[in-house]
């Protein structure tokens, strides 16, 4: 993998040069490191934190430079138009995963662990990870990179934003045991730590504020770093007023932000506990 980290950085960085005789073959391993997990956008790093490797969005972001469009239409009327280099990701049963029919697809170059259960329709992108006896619900969106960890439950119409540039942001980052709830978004690379309960309708991006109104204070992200929620956290959608303009105050504006209300207990855990029924 080092040689063909080395050689993937060497064509990225030439952008003006004309496809790669070696091209063809070489993004074929890369693919093949990708839907095995074995390449990563992202890694646990130790101590809670996480690695963004940058050579691994360089490939994926070479695979749609080189990559010519391709009809992939089907004889039961299904058209479908993309990059050669991103066909729909090759499944098979004994792969442990359970895709429910009636409308999901699932790009190559992305990671399913076994046990991963997903319902229609929902998209996952490449170059995502998924962790085992996850499960993602219909209109479920894991974007390209988005890091997603075990037994964690995306609900209905959750969304999980993709970062893919630029190069050295870290992706979005859901940790085990998440439950994200549904109309939920989660964008620009903030990081859900383990065991932390997204309520349904939250919406979480760099700019938008998250208060602990248990510990009294305001999450603030470490200067080029992500938003990071902490392990166990509740969070809620909430507003907070608008002090930009003397309309805005005059009007009594208000703008959304997240509020941690509690963080994870026994009853928390009971509300949750259906999820294990419907694997």
């Amino acid at each position: 993998m080092i040689e063909l980290k080395k050689r993937i950085e060497e064509i990225y960085e030439a952008p003006g040069m004309d496809k790669p005789g070696d091209f063809g073959e070489l993004f074929s391993r890369f693919r093949k490191l990708l839907n095995s997990g074995t390449a990563r956008a992202a890694e646990p790093a130790g101590d809670g934190a996480w690695k963004v490797n940058t050579w691994v969005k360089q490939g994926i972001l070479l695979g749609f430079r080189f990559g010519i469009m391709e009809d992939y239409s089907t004889d039961s009327g299904f058209n479908y138009f993309d990059k050669s280099t991103y066909p729909l990701r090759p499944t098979a049963l004994n792969d442990g995963i359970r895709i429910v029919p009636g409308g999901t697809s699932i790009r190559t170059g992305c990671f399913i662990s076994p046990g991963v259960v997903i319902m229609p329709p929902a998209y996952i992108n490449t170059g995502a990870w998924v962790g085992p006896d996850t499960m993602i619900d219909s209109h479920a969106l894991v974007g390209s990179c988005a890091q997603v960890g075990a037994r964690v439950h995306l609900s209905a119409a959750a969304q999980i934003g993709g970062v893919l540039e630029p190069i050295g942001a870290s992706p979005v980052i859901i940790e085990d045991d998440v439950i994200i709830g549904g109309n939920s978004g989660i964008y620009e690379g903030i990081t859900v730590k383990r065991g932390a309960v997204i309520g349904a309708g939250t919406v979480l991006t760099a700019s938008v504020p998250v208060y602990d109104l248990v510990k009294g204070e305001r999450l603030k992200a470490e200067r080029g770093q992500s938003l990071v929620i902490p392990e166990n956290a509740v969070v809620v959608p909430g507003t907070r007023p608008l002090k930009s303009s003397e309309y805005a105050i005059e009007n009594r504006i208000q703008i959304n932000c997240g509020l941690i209300i509690k963080y994870r207990d026994d009853r928390t855990e009971a509300a949750t506990a259906l999820e294990e029924l419907l694997r």
